[in-house]
């Protein structure tokens, strides 16, 4: 932790999610109010985002804190997975308030739009511009200190936050210009306008974060950019010993990766004891946690490759499988 307060705040996951917490409630609360004086949808739809992020942080907060604890009776393979679940409950509700506003805004343009009051709309605009990019930097800042996936999520979110509140600025700077210029006949159909450029623009954010945690609690294999230098990384730790099969698993629930790793080794090898399983665990575990921490890497020695072969628990036909090293 830093000596000054200011860093140590950035330097703490839960103090940063927290942050997250405070700030979208705090825009959202804005937005609503906003809304009420303006009658824009577009802010009601920025004041829903927050106020959704909000609610679901306080369960982030809580997930963080149970992600850092070793597993238990109750749950043997930890509690990572809630991460993943988090991000997927997040992706799904503003997916679904990102449909409802689309719905809304189409219905309002077939319907001759909507009158708004463009001079509140730019003061609310402005200020929240201003609260997601100062969010977005402090999340930026915590990474520096913080490896998780929950405060990466966040931060994507305050980045297209900062965007959707830089448009809708912009775009009620123009109404203003309208007015101006006496273009009197198009102002009701911009804030529908707006709504439907925001929601098709940043629409696939909530798809793809739902979608890679789904992955996730699917138990699919990492992308490659985290598998293959896993695999290396085991290859390296049993370069010098004399296998018959190699086959390593994996699987990345939030934070934590999980690996295991059958290894089939002739069945007369004299090196095959059991304090000489030890140290390769122990080496290949060093060598898999020079590219990715926090990780659970198990080795599991074997002679016989039916204890390797994919299975799902089923049995197989043994001398069916030839030596291969998968993942």
């Amino acid at each position: 932790f830093a000596r000054h307060g200011s860093h140590t705040f950035v330097k703490t996951e839960s103090s940063t999610l927290a942050f997250s917490a405070f700030m979208a409630l705090l825009i959202g609360c804005a937005g609503i109010v906003a809304t009420l004086a303006s009658n824009s949808q577009a802010i009601l739809l920025d004041g829903l985002f927050n106020l959704i992020y909000f609610s679901v942080a306080l369960v982030t907060i809580k997930v963080s804190k149970l992600a850092s604890r070793p597993d238990s009776e109750s749950y043997p393979f930890g509690y990572s997975y809630f991460e993943s679940l988090v991000n997927l409950c997040k992706g799904l509700l503003i997916f679904g308030v990102s449909i409802f506003a689309l719905v809304d805004a189409v219905a309002a343009l077939l319907t001759g739009g909507r009158e708004i009051s463009a001079g509140l709309a730019v003061i609310y605009a402005l200020f929240a511009t201003a609260a997601c990019s100062l969010t977005a930097w402090v999340m930026q800042r915590s990474q520096r200190h913080v490896s998780s996936p929950l405060v990466a999520a966040d931060k994507f979110n305050w980045l297209v936050n900062s965007v959707i509140s830089g448009a809708v600025l912009a775009a009620f700077c123009l109404v203003m210009l309208f007015e101006h210029l006496g273009w009197r006949a198009v102002l009701p159909y911009v804030d529908s306008v707006l709504v439907i450029a925001v929601v098709v623009l940043c629409l696939g954010v909530p798809v793809r974060m739902a979608s890679q945690a789904l992955r996730e609690l699917l138990n699919k294999t990492p992308e490659e950019a985290v598998a293959e230098p896993v695999r290396q990384a085991v290859a390296r730790g049993l370069a010098d010993i004399d296998t018959l099969e190699v086959r390593v698993r994996m699987v990345r629930p939030g934070r934590l990766l999980y690996v295991i790793v059958h290894v089939v080794l002739p069945k007369d090898l004299p090196e095959a004891t059991l304090a000489n399983q030890d140290a390769l665990r122990q080496r290949i575990d060093e060598e898999v946690r020079r590219y990715y921490s926090p990780v659970v890497c198990d080795v599991v020695f074997t002679a016989d490759n039916r204890w390797a072969a994919p299975s799902c628990g089923l049995l197989v036909d043994t001398h069916a499988s030839s030596p291969t090293n998968n993942a």
